[in-house]
């Protein structure tokens, strides 16, 4: 997405001024910084976040919180690791789309998922937090993208999926009106998916190779 298109379809306020440089990225690993979308002061911001949440309560280093990249529809209003944030800090996470595997006797074949109507971008549902490191006293801000039920289309490949809003689910959820109530599967018609190399199972591949989500005949 270029970042005309994120200010129009997030309403960006904050800042008011300078376009940025938001260079594509196609092989986005946990624990790595990802733009989300947050709300306060009565506008919104796009700013820049550590993909694993680590929540302000933690008392371990980072790197000890374990899997926080993703937090379940169904627990995220309970579970200790993501409750709080749930209730307090609500974001969105755009992306051109994501990436799914499915087991085959060659082994994890990733398929490339993206908005059936050619519209930029997905509207992931997420949650943030605000730690200080134990160590070093530097603050750090992360996140996590919220996962729901696979709908049919997606159950082929995978039994969960991002719980996606749409446009109208934007402000309810990130100022807390919105609760589980909008963390549901997607319409099977919202979403299109290609075979793809199967180079981006490694972290190693290049974040900027445009190619690992070009279509694989298989």
């Amino acid at each position: 997405m270029t970042w005309s298109e994120i200010v129009r379809l997030y309403q960006l306020t904050f800042p008011e001024t300078p376009a940025r440089n938001l260079p594509a990225r196609y092989n986005i690993c946990p624990a790595t910084p990802i733009n989300t979308v947050v709300e306060h002061d009565g506008g919104r911001e796009l700013v820049e976040m550590r993909w694993g949440l680590v929540p302000a309560w933690w008392k371990k280093r980072a790197k000890e919180a374990g899997a926080t990249f993703n937090a379940h529809a169904e627990t995220v209003a309970t579970k200790p690791m993501f409750k709080e944030a749930f209730r307090r800090r609500r974001c969105i996470i755009p992306a051109s789309g994501y990436y799914e595997w499915t087991t085959t006797p060659e082994g994890k074949q990733p398929y490339y998922f993206t908005p059936r109507d050619g519209s930029a971008a997905f509207s992931i549902a997420a949650i943030w937090d605000e730690w200080r490191d134990v160590e070093t006293g530097e603050a750090l801000t992360s996140c996590a993208m919220i996962i729901t039920a696979a709908n049919d289309f997606v159950s082929i490949i995978h039994d969960r999926m991002p719980a996606l809003l749409t446009p109208d689910q934007f402000s309810p959820w990130l100022s807390g009106a919105a609760g589980t109530e909008v963390l549901r599967p997607a319409p099977n018609d919202m979403l299109r998916k290609v075979a793809v190399s199967k180079r981006v199972n490694s972290s190693r591949a290049p974040d900027d190779d445009p190619a690992l989500i070009e279509r694989l005949a298989v």
